[in-house]
């Protein structure tokens, strides 16, 4: 691993009750170590895990809209709240990396575009599978980020990959990252709702639910179980989910 360690300055929240820092598990939040080439986040939604990642990104020197440290680019509320206040532990610290932000990988891809208008030595592409990502689909061109500009000794955000993948390119990811993990030099921390990426071997799962963020087997995830009861039980929870509506 290259980030062994993030630390909240706590000292320097000037009020706890304002955002991010009202939220129950960055509330609760004071460091988190980092023990495996591979991390994952989960948690509902609004538990915070993708505030974390975004601030983790922020201070890494990466954009927090998406992108590596080279992407300048302006997007609406791209700003890291919790940034400023976290402190990062490296050994050694690299400066080669990304950040995946699903939510706003079009603008990423539009700002890919107005750096190619101006690149006369048509470069700007080789990194992204060599055309516009607005010329892939969505899964397409998220696999060509995966496939192309993931290298050796970085650092990778990933702020739900899943979004744009089908059950077959996740699994498609889990071996992009097994074969950058398998030459070394690679790090990735994930926040995702998948099941699958959750399964990647030897990883460690972080939970942000429960106003705590804490380690969590694979099989205890609410995504696991849930995914898993309803392949094996379907008609009983589809039966008791929409008795439940008639109820109300």
């Amino acid at each position: 691993m290259f980030l062994k360690k993030v630390t909240l300055k706590r000292e320097e929240v000037k009020d706890p009750r304002e955002y991010p820092f009202h939220i129950p598990a960055i509330k609760s939040f004071s460091q988190m170590d980092f023990n495996r080439k591979v991390t994952f986040f989960v948690g509902e939604n609004g538990s915070g895990k993708s505030t974390l990642l975004e601030a983790i990104a922020d201070q890494c020197g990466f954009n927090p809209a998406g992108g590596g440290r080279n992407n300048t680019y302006n997007l609406h509320a791209s700003e890291s709240a919790l940034g400023p206040y976290l402190r990062l532990s490296w050994m050694p610290k690299v400066t080669n990396g990304f950040f995946l932000r699903a939510e706003s990988f079009y603008q990423f891809a539009t700002h890919l575009d107005e750096l190619d208008q101006d690149d006369l030595e048509g470069l700007t592409y080789q990194s992204y599978g060599g055309k516009s990502l607005h010329e892939q689909s969505h899964g397409e061109s998220f696999l060509s980020l995966f496939a192309n500009r993931f290298q050796q000794k970085a650092i990778y955000l990933l702020d739900e990959p899943e979004a744009a993948l089908s059950p077959q390119r996740q699994l498609a990811l889990l071996k992009i990252m097994h074969d950058l993990e398998k030459q070394g030099n690679c790090q990735f921390i994930i926040a995702t709702h998948s099941p699958i990426l959750l399964g990647y071997p030897d990883a460690d799962i972080l939970s942000f639910d429960e106003g705590k963020i804490q380690s969590v087997a694979y099989e205890m995830t609410d995504h696991y179980q849930i995914t898993s009861y309803f392949l094996q039980h379907r008609e009983r929870m589809l039966e008791q989910l929409f008795a439940e509506e008639d109820e109300e």
